[in-house]
């Protein structure tokens, strides 16, 4: 059996010289049938519920508004400050994991910064936009040469493992096909996104790029991972070619 750069490995992936971290990994790998149910696995627990999706758009919807009605940079900035504390709060008060209510604080903050310095409402928008068009030539870049970044999750998943050789999941070529495979669905979506809000950017359409944003946000984003997920329920790439899907 080959990796995905033609190097021979032994029958369970291994090769000679290998840590421990990585063989117990390898060993743990042949509990699946295919690199979907492995996929599926490792993935579970890196998206958020319907109230991380909640969290994370009101924020954003909030200084839409209160922009609309008062045109006012510095109000709809706070409005937007203080929904991100106090949900942070709740969250913090209940004793439950606030990830995704830290993403939308140092969203907001980062906004911020960009609106206030420049004075335009609408670069609240920019670093949104500036990070999904980094994304994207992360993703398209990783893609084209075969070091796909869904890949990492499954390296990530078995920390010992990735401490050891942070690029060990390379050997299995399934894993690198369909990892590509869920990449270029987050391609397209990036691609949807830029293509609508940067010409709204370009014509300072306030409202119009808060609605946009939370619109090609957390829906969007469910979208794709419905069909990233019709990836991995439908797929049977064998982890090990030698073995039957």
């Amino acid at each position: 059996m080959a990796d995905a750069d033609g190097r021979a490995v032994g029958p369970g992936g291994e090769r000679a010289g290998e840590g421990d971290a990585v063989v117990r990994s390898e060993a743990d790998l042949r509990r699946y049938d295919t690199v979907e149910e492995l996929l599926r696995d490792k993935l579970s627990d890196a998206i958020g519920g319907w109230r991380g999706a909640v969290e994370s758009a009101v924020p954003t919807l909030a200084f839409a508004l209160v922009w609309a009605r008062t045109e006012n940079l510095r109000t709809s900035l706070v409005v937007a400050g203080v929904l991100v504390a106090v949900l942070l709060l709740v969250r913090l008060v209940q004793r439950q994991d606030p990830r995704f209510i830290a993403y939308a604080a140092a969203g907001v903050g980062i906004s911020a910064f960009f609106a206030l310095r420049s004075g335009r409402a609408e670069d609240a928008f920019l670093p949104g936009m500036l990070q999904n068009a980094a994304l994207l030539v992360l993703l398209l870049v990783t893609n084209l040469t075969r070091w796909p970044l869904f890949g990492f999750v499954v390296g990530v998943a078995e920390p010992e493992a990735f401490a050891e050789n942070p690029t060990w999941w390379r050997r299995h070529s399934g894993i690198v096909t369909v990892a590509a495979r869920l990449a270029w669905v987050l391609i397209a979506l990036n691609v949807v996104r830029l293509s609508i809000m940067v010409p709204l950017y370009l014509a300072e359409q306030v409202a119009a790029l808060g609605v946009a944003k939370v619109v090609l946000g957390w829906p969007a984003y469910l979208l794709a991972i419905t069909a990233m997920g019709a990836i991995l329920l439908r797929g049977r790439t064998p982890i090990d070619p030698s073995r039957l899907a």
